[in-house]
């Protein structure tokens, strides 16, 4: 079905990373509102148009019954600027705010707060927008942090994230923002929002990388919250590296051909773009001591990787592939109308001996924003999970047993929408996928949004558990579950 701009401002909920290419305008000034909102800019209005109010709403009804082991927090982050656009806005442009739903008890209640960045703070003082979108051209200065995209929490520090600069640090359960978190002054780089923890060793592995320089900074956070190893691995050009992977003795990267370039930007055309003669490769960096190796492979891009593990001397790698990036910062007047670009689950063996790549199409699910138990992460997975995308609507979770090659799907419903459903493991159990899928979903004819329960166990089945929220939770990115034994108060 091809991509048009009135199709979107129909649809409740959008593949995120299928659906950037329309959130620019033709450069024209757009028409507004009476508050100064732009009134054609679909990630300003439905389920993407932001809401203001922070509130703090206890005692939520619930639909259903809650799992009495769940006893913590589910936190998403998302873009939610707090005033109207200076001129065009990209999704990417949005002040975080973090939507938390706590439960405990069998009860449920809720927060929100959006996270005080130095940007939003300015701009709260100002009283209207100061910085650029990320679709306009380069001034020379940095992107204002956002902090929009994910959390972590690692070492007793809680942290929104947003890949082009530093974490924030967040308090739980009340979620507000301390500030800028550096690692004691031992971190000068950006920050992926996608590190991995490994659970076995208690370390935080991650990277960061940038739009001018070809380059990506490698680093480890022991247990204690220490930078333990900091390295920078260089690259033939600039890319954008979403995500990356990690196993029990490696760091997985992936150096696909999309490729910054601000001398494109200065000349009105996309900062980025997906350049498959540069060819694509998988980098194994030893968690330990030891250089870089790479490992050639078909050109094509991926979001977001669903995990990777060691199998002997190999490495297996799990994430979603796209044979192509669609056109996320399109030059202006330029959109990608075209068919979808699907993403389905793959899995590439990088057989180290031999210095060759095995890859093969798991599933033919159009899907992404996958995840596992955290537990897993850098091990062997028979279980992952992900958000089907139907059309151009995230319209349930998918479930995968990656042994037999069996796939179950959750449908949230008709005109139910919703985004990354996240693990949460039953307290004490061994078994791979005992416990719960959690996730927001509005609802378009009810215009209400809730918090989702699913038994991953009973995947297909109706949920356990619906906590209806007091207020319209705007379509986002990345959630966690955070046990209450990690709460400062």
């Amino acid at each position: 079905m091809p991509l048009n701009r009135r199709h979107f401002l129909h649809t409740a909920a959008v593949s995120p990373f299928l659906a950037w290419a329309l959130s620019a305008d033709d450069g024209a000034k757009p028409g507004r509102d009476v508050g100064g909102w732009p009134t054609d800019n679909p990630f300003l209005s439905g389920g993407f148009a932001p809401v203001h109010e922070e509130i703090v709403v206890e005692s939520l009804k619930v639909i259903g019954q809650l799992p009495s082991e769940l006893d913590g927090m589910f936190v998403r982050n998302g873009p939610n600027p707090q005033f109207p656009p200076k001129n065009r806005y990209h999704w990417f442009d949005g002040d975080g705010m973090l939507h938390g739903v706590r439960l405990s008890g069998g009860k449920a209640s809720y927060r929100n707060r959006y996270v005080r960045t130095a940007k939003f703070l300015a701009e709260k003082k100002a009283g209207k927008a100061l910085a650029n979108s990320l679709l306009d051209p380069p001034t020379g200065g940095a992107p204002a942090n956002a902090a929009n995209t994910a959390l972590v929490w690692h070492a007793g520090k809680f942290l929104a994230l947003w890949e082009g600069g530093l974490p924030h640090e967040i308090t739980l359960p009340d979620l507000e923002t301390v500030g800028e978190y550096d690692f004691q002054g031992q971190w000068k780089h950006a920050f992926t929002a996608h590190p991995k923890v490994d659970a076995q060793t208690g370390e935080m592995v991650f990277f960061g990388y940038g739009v001018a320089r070809p380059e990506v900074q490698f680093g480890i956070v022991g247990h204690d919250g220490t930078l333990r190893r900091s390295e920078s691995v260089t690259l033939p050009r600039a890319v954008m590296m979403h995500d990356f992977a990690m196993t029990a003795r490696y760091a997985v990267f992936l150096d696909l051909p999309a490729t910054f370039d601000i001398g494109r930007a200065l000349r009105g055309e996309s900062i980025i773009t997906f350049e498959p003669k540069h060819g694509a490769r998988l980098g194994l960096l030893p968690r330990e001591n030891g250089k870089i190796r790479w490992f050639d492979i078909p050109p094509c891009y991926v979001f977001h990787t669903l995990n990777a593990y060691d199998v002997g001397e190999d490495v297996v790698l799990l994430a979603c592939r796209y044979e192509r990036l669609p056109e996320i910062f399109p030059a202006k007047g330029k959109f990608d109308t075209g068919p979808m670009v699907p993403a389905h689950l793959h899995r590439w063996r990088i057989q180290v001996r031999q210095g060759r790549v095995m890859e093969e199409q798991v599933d033919d699910a159009v899907v992404d924003f996958p995840r596992v138990a955290d537990s897993q992460i850098g091990r062997p997975t028979r279980f992952g999970y992900a958000a089907e995308v139907e059309g151009l609507q995230f319209t349930g979770l998918v479930k995968y047993d990656l042994q037999t090659g069996r796939r179950e799907r959750h449908q949230f419903g008709a005109g139910r929408f919703g985004g990354e459903g996240v693990f949460v493991a039953r307290p004490g159990s061994t078994i791979e996928d005992d416990g719960w899928l959690l996730t927001y979903v509005f609802d378009e004819s009810a215009q209400r949004s809730e918090l989702v329960v699913v038994e991953a166990r009973a995947f297909s089945e109706p949920p356990v558990a619906r906590v209806v929220l007091p207020q319209r939770v705007p379509y986002g990115f990345h959630g966690v579950w955070v046990p209450s034994r990690h709460f400062s108060a």
